[in-house]
């Protein structure tokens, strides 16, 4: 009997032309619990580089604000599966700081950034519904689970999922964590396809953890001497390193055990690109779950080094790049099982095991 799945038929992403080196953060002043850093910047900006494996990263124009950004990308998803825009049942947008104007700091969540995007691609259908998702990083991936029940459902045919920030506008230039942080956009048609064999999303897992939630959370400027009332995106860096590793790990298992389908069968794995030596941690930690001592080579395609971390973009745009050839040594072929896996903010935790 043919069940329903959800799968992708187009994808899209946006990669900001504005290159960001370390150069750009040499005569920044870094402070660190109200006290000025008394390194010099080479040396923080090298040992950040070391740590994070970030050497660049992408800023948005001045002119363009999230929504512009997730429209571009959006447009692509939508030539890519070759649809009429109108046949959309939902847009789902995931972001966490809505539209950010260059040197405002002041966030516009209304209305919804999917209905913007909506009005700016001349969608008319008024069945198809747009709303937002505030879930942290994640929140590309948990916008996905819900499209897979709105699909599964039998309510919708044909569901885009943006995954798309503007970070930079919304870091404190005073705290060197901020180098991680970056802009992006990408996004997914996913339609519903019936089948006897499983086929697209097969499997999913989320969990929060409330009582880490100050892991990665809103705050002051570093520099005391800042009166302006701003708030910046702020993280724990060291802890959170720590949380992802142990519990991002236990997570993954669980959607690849509820597959019913074997680790070995796992031929790529497309995880939020946060900082590339925890990526690797938690690989390590994952296949040892397994009983394994190794992970295998070319699981992970990694972009980090030159896009950074765009949050919610960086799944999407992942994967785009992937199933365009843009991501050297990577390629899927159809019948490869895949997981996507993300963690952040709430904390929340989230994965899905896919077949192309």
């Amino acid at each position: 009997m043919n069940k329903i799945y959800s799968v992708i038929t187009g994808t899209g992403s946006y990669i900001p032309e504005n290159i960001i080196s370390g150069d750009h953060f040499m005569e920044a002043s870094f402070f660190d619990n109200g006290v000025k850093l008394d390194k010099e910047n080479i040396e923080i900006i090298n040992k950040f580089s070391e740590i994070t494996e970030i050497v660049e990263r992408r800023y948005a124009c001045s002119d363009l604000v999230n929504s512009n950004i997730a429209t571009l990308a959006a447009k692509k998803a939508i030539e890519a599966a070759n649809i009429d825009k109108e046949t959309l049942d939902h847009i789902i947008f995931c972001h966490n700081f809505g539209d950010v104007k260059t040197g405002s700091n002041r966030m516009d969540m209304l209305p919804a950034l999917a209905a913007k995007v909506k009005a700016a691609l001349a969608i008319e259908n008024p069945d198809c519904v747009a709303y937002d998702i505030i879930f942290g990083c994640p929140g590309w991936v948990q916008g996905v689970i819900q499209a897979d029940y709105l699909i599964r459902s039998g309510d919708a045919k044909k569901v885009m999922v943006i995954g798309s920030e503007t970070l930079s506008r919304i870091i404190d230039p005073h705290d060197r964590d901020s180098m991680i942080f970056s802009d992006g956009a990408g996004a997914t048609i996913f339609e519903a396809k019936e089948s006897e064999e499983p086929t697209g999303i097969i499997a999913h897992k989320s969990q929060t953890f409330a009582s880490h939630a100050a892991l990665l959370t809103m705050g002051s400027s570093n520099n005391p001497a800042e009166k302006n009332g701003n708030t910046y995106l702020k993280m724990n860096g060291r802890k959170l390193y720590e949380f992802a590793v142990i519990n991002v790990p236990q997570v993954v298992k669980r959607a690849i055990d509820k597959s019913g389908i074997s680790i070995d069968k796992i031929k790529t794995v497309f995880i939020h690109q946060a900082n590339g030596k925890m990526d690797n941690a938690i690989m390590k930690r994952l296949f040892k779950l397994y009983d394994l001592d190794s992970v295998p080579e070319n699981l992970v395609p990694m972009t980090i080094s030159w896009l950074g971390n765009s949050s919610v973009a960086t799944i999407p745009t992942l994967i785009d790049l992937v199933l365009n050839g843009e991501v050297e040594g990577y390629k899927i072929e159809k019948g490869q099982y895949a997981v996507f896996a993300s963690v952040g903010a709430g904390m929340h935790i989230n994965a899905i095991v896919y077949k192309f």
